[in-house]
């Protein structure tokens, strides 16, 4: 026991040494002890949660430069009731899309001069609310370097000049004088977006269905901080990315659905002209009818057509992918979803569950009934070129290793329980226990060794360890067990070939039946560590039918379920165009939006999409950043570094002048 205390006290000396390089001096100690405490009694920075944007990349730019309103609740604190609506209105316009909005200004504005000096001071002046929850410091970075200066000097307070009014007239006059006022109101617009929203989460599912999640994840790299929580179709892209044969056929297959496979030919760059020829040489007077794309307006006849052909392409090579995963990965447990070898080919029928079905469609001319799960070489060819096209795409890699970097199967932050499905949950809501490889697994354990093998299936050395990570990869994105999918069963092969409705049901996990039972959410809160007093749930995955009268805030706001179908496909389901969720220091809103018409639209017409704001917790004192999870780490260097200073004083260690 002595030898453990001397052994802590060596360890607590040399954490002190390392310290005292940081901070070399007494004084260096406190100032930072005087920062720090300062920073602890900020206003807690705003949080900002997307769930579901699907490649909807119009919708979510926006999304993202409106802070889901949280720019026109800036505006409305600045000005109240002395600005009129439309000015407001127009204000914030000019902030989401400084340079287009100053395009159309140009044209009926006579006077641009008094027009910059007017909107100079209001963008000044929000700016200055915006700034005003920040260390200098903090805001300092934020700036832009072309006028990081000017913005400075404008929007903080300067008790030494005695003239305030001719001074900050002076430089804006100066602006306007040398031609560079457009350049600054796009500068301070930029400036504002970027300090209304201090942090943002996405809840999953950037990938599939909308047009532009490359471009999502460009504009997601090159966002001030942003954490993610991997939805199915994030994960299934990271399987293309790790070359897994059954992700990369399911990632071409969606796309092909939604006619949007120039994702992946102009988006990525990967060549997928084999594949094509391929299909129009087995399938060229095959029409392809069950194959018909979804959610595609004006597309040529001809180009449908082709689509068509190679969507029922790659659906078949991916059935027999996913039975061959089936026979190598036995502990999935997952023969029943192994469909080909239950085909009369003569009948052109197929048994599931001991009833027998017609098939819509009953050429299959790639298709043994011998060995229905054999590649003919040509097919073989196909995913040997498509793997190394997939391995080799710089960007995509690019994408995949930021997915990795900043994202996770689940995230605790500031008291809120983030990701994208479920918790897999017994019937009676029970955590359920996963065999996998040989182990069980369930609740938080499960969402770990799920996390630690996705990061296998690209990093590990040993090459059966990184085959696993692979293969599960592919078992996270459709698996009845898998906490980002929670359905008995992918049923896409019912949805092409049956016409018996009952056949496309996915039952989903009694999971999603639980969620107004408060015993049980509260079990899911205790199992990662959390408070249900005070915490919640951020949930996606499953869009909210508001419409029918569903309601995002379940078990008395303890779980929020944010999808609203920002995905087009969703929005006749859902009634709107998705939700999100803001949380700042007065407590969590949760947010409404219309459909998004477009971004010509919302400059011209001004039309924003945020339609209505729900309070969903209002706290009683304002929250500070030392009520969050960084406040509780700015303690902790506080203690440590007021260690320091006792070790100083004691004479225990040397100052470093």
């Amino acid at each position: 026991m002595k030898e453990e205390y001397k052994e802590l006290k060596e360890l607590q000396k040399r954490y002190l040494t390392r310290l005292s390089d940081l901070y070399p001096t007494i004084a260096a100690a406190s100032t930072e002890i005087i920062n720090l405490q300062a920073i602890l009694n900020l206003p807690k920075g705003t949080e900002h949660f997307l769930t579901d944007v699907h490649g909807e990349y119009e919708a979510f730019s926006h999304v993202l430069k409106n802070g889901s309103g949280s720019v026109r609740r800036k505006i409305e604190d600045v000005f109240g009731n002395t600005m009129s609506a439309a000015d407001k209105k127009s204000l914030a316009t000019l902030i989401y899309y400084p340079r287009a909005k100053m395009d159309l200004i140009r044209q009926t504005e006579t006077n641009m001069e008094d027009w910059y000096k007017v909107h100079l001071y209001r963008l000044i002046e929000v700016a200055k609310r915006a700034a005003s929850k920040y260390t200098r410091s903090k805001v300092r970075k934020a700036l832009p370097p072309n006028f990081a200066y000017v913005i400075e000097e404008l929007i903080t307070e300067k008790a030494e000049v005695h003239d305030k009014e001719s001074y900050y007239n002076e430089i804006i006059s100066t602006i306007i004088r040398i031609g560079r006022a457009e350049d600054f109101i796009e500068a301070i617009s930029e400036l504002i977006q970027r300090l209304v929203v201090d942090h943002l989460h996405i809840v999953g599912d950037i990938y599939d269905r909308g047009p532009g999640p490359h471009i999502i994840m460009d504009k997601l790299m090159s966002y001030h901080s942003v954490d993610i929580q991997w939805g199915n179709h994030d994960i299934l892209w990271m399987g293309a990315a790790a070359g897994q044969w059954g992700c990369i056929a399911n990632v071409i297959r969606i796309c092909a659905r939604y006619g949007n496979l120039d994702i992946l030919e102009d988006g990525y760059g990967i060549n997928l002209l084999p594949l094509a020829a391929f299909a129009l040489r087995i399938y060229g007077d095959d029409p392809c009818i069950c194959f018909r794309l979804k959610a595609v307006e004006g597309i040529d006849p001809d180009e449908m057509q082709m689509n068509m052909r190679i969507h029922k392409a790659i659906s078949i090579i991916q059935f027999k992918v996913e039975g061959q995963i089936i026979r190598r990965q036995k502990a999935f447990h997952l023969e029943n979803r192994a469909l080909l070898h239950r085909i009369d080919f003569e009948k052109g029928t197929i048994e599931l569950d001991g009833k027998k079905y017609p098939l819509l469609d009953t050429a299959f001319p790639t298709v043994d009934p011998k060995d229905p799960y054999a590649f003919t070489q040509e097919e073989e060819e196909i995913m040997k070129r498509l793997e190394k096209a997939f391995l080799h795409c710089e960007k995509l890699q690019r994408h995949m290793r930021f997915l990795l970097n900043k994202g996770s199967l689940y995230k605790v932050y500031n008291d809120n329980l983030l990701y994208h499905g479920c918790v897999p949950l017994t019937e009676d809501g029970k955590l359920k226990e996963i065999r996998l490889f040989g182990k069980s697994y369930g609740g938080k354990e499960l969402y770990d060794v799920l996390d630690s093998y996705v990061r296998k299936g690209f990093f590990a050395l040993d090459e059966n360890e990184r085959q696993d990570g692979k293969d599960i990869m592919w078992y996270i994105w459709l698996h009845p067990d898998s906490p980002l999918f929670g359905k008995d069963k992918m049923a896409t092969f019912e949805r092409y070939f049956l016409q018996d409705a009952e056949t496309h049901i996915e039952k989903k996990n009694p999971y999603y039946s639980l969620l107004e039972n408060e015993k049980v959410i509260n079990q899911i809160l205790e199992e990662f560590g959390l408070d249900p007093a005070v915490s919640h749930i951020v949930n996606g995955h499953v869009p909210v039918k508001r419409k029918d009268g569903e309601n995002p805030v379940k078990c008395g706001g303890k779980v929020l379920v944010i999808d609203g179908g920002f995905s087009k496909a969703y929005q006749k389901e859902t009634g709107i165009a998705g939700y999100t969720l803001i949380f700042n220091s007065y407590g969590l809103l949760l947010v409404a939006h219309e459909p998004f018409e477009s971004t010509e639209s919302a400059i011209a017409k001004e039309k924003d999409i945020h339609s209505e704001t729900m309070i969903v917790k209002r706290v009683r004192e304002r929250l500070l950043v030392g009520d969050t999870d960084i406040g509780e780490e700015l303690k902790r260097q506080v203690k440590d570094l007021e260690r320091l200073l006792v070790a100083y004083r004691n004479g225990e260690l040397r100052e470093k002048r």
